[in-house]
């Protein structure tokens, strides 16, 4: 038997071999991007809420300030959950849970009962996330990998 006779025959994958044969598969590559875009959106709104955060301490008072980071904090477990609903598609469930905003329903009815917090700054806090998701479609729109058609 030749050299290029032994090539051609299927081996049996086990153990690393099969490992590093799934990893070049395109689901695991899409997972790899899921995880990277989640992680990017994760810290754009972590700096994008230290940012605002600051902005309006210093153009409000604290108290406003913070009642719009337990907002913002209320967006990031948004995103948190939003992302493992979005993780589990496929393979364990067949469509988004809807018991999401639920969590942001609890905030503003426990600011509407509690006189220390206020409504607005909790919701434009929540809404940091959707800023977030704003600055990486115009980034992904101005900024693109893919080479322009003629």
């Amino acid at each position: 038997m030749s050299l290029s006779d032994e090539s051609t025959e299927p081996t049996p994958t086990t153990g690393q071999d099969a490992q590093a044969g799934f990893e070049n598969s395109e689901p695991v590559e899409s997972m790899r991007e899921f995880y990277q875009l989640y992680q990017e959106l994760l810290l754009t709104t972590l700096v994008l809420t230290g940012i605002i955060f600051v902005s309006v301490w210093i153009a409000y008072s604290l108290n406003i300030a913070l009642n719009y980071l337990l907002g913002a904090f209320t967006g990031v477990v948004y995103l948190r959950t939003l992302a493992k609903d979005v993780e589990g598609l496929g393979r364990e469930k067949q469509s988004l849970s809807k018991t999401r905003l639920a969590l942001l329903f609890v905030i503003i009815l426990i600011a509407s009962r509690w006189n220390q917090l206020q409504i607005l700054p909790i919701f434009l806090g929540f809404l940091t996330y959707k800023a977030t998701l704003f600055i990486y479609v115009v980034r992904i729109s101005f900024v693109s990998d893919t080479p322009k058609l003629p």
